[in-house]
């Protein structure tokens, strides 16, 4: 009985710094000022840690290399996405590119 109530203590305690540390952003963004450099480099940390989420996904699978078809796959969709098509056809393109490769054996 007693592992529940601390249990649920602690999640109490986590959804409450949780909510907390979301609030602080808008109430601090007229208080607190960054020099634009550093607003910057905050804008390219987000780019880039975007970029290698979408890069450890797309190359890797378990502890290897995830082969050819699935980068394949997510070039054709970075393609489309840069020519500005529909979400929808960025992520039929790229399942169709990934699909028709592992048709014709690419791993």
């Amino acid at each position: 009985m007693n592992d529940h109530r601390v249990l649920i203590a602690a999640m109490l305690v986590l959804a409450a710094g949780t909510f907390a540390f979301r609030f602080a952003g808008p109430l601090l963004r007229s208080r607190v000022t960054f020099p634009p450099e550093a607003e910057r480099a905050m804008e390219l940390s987000a780019l880039v840690l975007l970029a290698a989420l979408v890069a450890t996904t797309a190359l890797t699978e378990g502890h290897g290399l995830a082969g050819v078809a699935r980068p394949a796959g997510v070039a054709a969709a970075g393609l489309l996405a840069w020519r500005r098509a529909p979400f929808l056809v960025v992520v039929l393109g790229a399942a169709a590119v990934t699909a028709v490769l592992r048709l014709l054996g690419v791993p």
